[in-house]
Parts: C-alpha cells; structure tokens; sequence
C-alpha cells in the first residue's frame, strides 16, 4: 500500500549532511539544503538529521539532536598549540557528558601542522572539568599526534624520559618516554 504522502505527491525526504569543511557545520548545512529543497517542493516532509564523524561539530549535531543537553565552557582549556582556547562541552540530561577533541585540540587551531609540538592537554582539562560520572568523548578533528598523553597528563599522569626528565608536550614526548607515574592519575586536581 502507498502511504499518504506518496498518495498526494508528496515525498519524506531525510537531510542528513556532515559538515561542509572550512564553510558550515552540519547542523547549518542541513537547514540550507532543506530552505532549498522546500522552495522547489513545499509540500514534501523534511526531516534534519546532521550528521558527524566525531570531529568538529560533532557537539553541535548531537546538542540538536537532544533537546535539553545544557553547554558548558573551560574558557582557558591549553590549546594544541599550548596558548588558551575556550572549549565547549555538552552536559546531557542523564547526567553524561559528552566532550569534543577538536573544541580543545583540533586542527583548526593551528595555522601549520607540528606532529612534535601539538598537545591533547586541552582534551584532559576539559574532562577534569566535567564533574561527572559517565563521560563519552569524540576524538575527531585532532591536531596533535601525541597519543593522548597531553590529556593523560592533565589527568595527573606524570611521564618521564630515560634521565628522569618530564617529556616535553606533544609527539616528542612519545619519543622518549621511558617510565609513567599513574599514583596521581584522576586525583582531585591542585587548583
């Protein structure tokens, strides 16, 4: 049997777009191609479904999809490029929360590529900020190649090279990590 919409001439036609990298997010994309979708047929349903592939705009998408997920800010997160970034995450109504890499440490960030000096720190401040006890994290969109060692260490992680030296920030901390200190890991920070 047809459905009533098909009955009328009508279509359900489903919106469902990642961002357009370097223009607009998903959630923006998804709303253009619908006001032109709905100038050529008014009389079809649309339904906005954005999409995200855990990079950035990744929030955006879900904070859409979940009506009553409140936003919350780390205005002074340590940025990829170690300078203060404000970075956003969303508090769901179950009490989750849900944090973006690419709001703390994307790529975005940097005007150059540095493999060796980027860091996820940011990432780590951003979850001791949370004050929560479930926590979901989208790792799309990073800048850094640090293996998460610069949010492991905001964690209270303490790393160390062969001479007993703290690793500097980045991916040039993976190479020369000799020993991990975790008796600190997740302890209540030293604000």
């Amino acid at each position: 049997p047809r459905s009533r919409l098909a009955a009328a001439g009508r279509m359900r036609v489903l919106v469902a777009p990642d961002s357009f990298k370097g223009s607009l997010g998903a959630v923006d994309v998804a709303h253009a191609l619908s006001r032109g979708w709905a100038r050529a047929r008014p009389g079809d349903e649309l339904v906005l479904m954005p999409q995200a592939d855990g990079g950035e705009g990744t929030l955006a998408v879900i904070a859409q999809a979940i009506g009553d997920a409140t936003w919350s800010a780390h205005d002074t997160a340590t940025g990829p490029h170690g300078r203060p970034v404000s970075a956003r995450w969303l508090n769901m109504p179950d009490g989750r929360a849900v944090v973006e890499l690419a709001e703390s440490s994307g790529i975005a960030y940097l005007d150059r590529l540095d493999p060796l000096g980027a860091t996820s720190r940011g990432l780590g401040e951003v979850i001791r900020r949370t004050d929560c006890s479930r926590l979901t994290v989208a790792l799309g969109g990073s800048a850094s190649t640090d293996g998460g060692l610069g949010a492991l260490r905001a964690l209270g992680l303490e790393v160390f090279d062969r001479e007993g030296r703290p690793v500097p920030e980045g991916g040039a901390g993976l190479l020369v990590a000799e020993r991990v200190d975790t008796s600190s890991l997740l302890s209540p920070p030293a604000d």
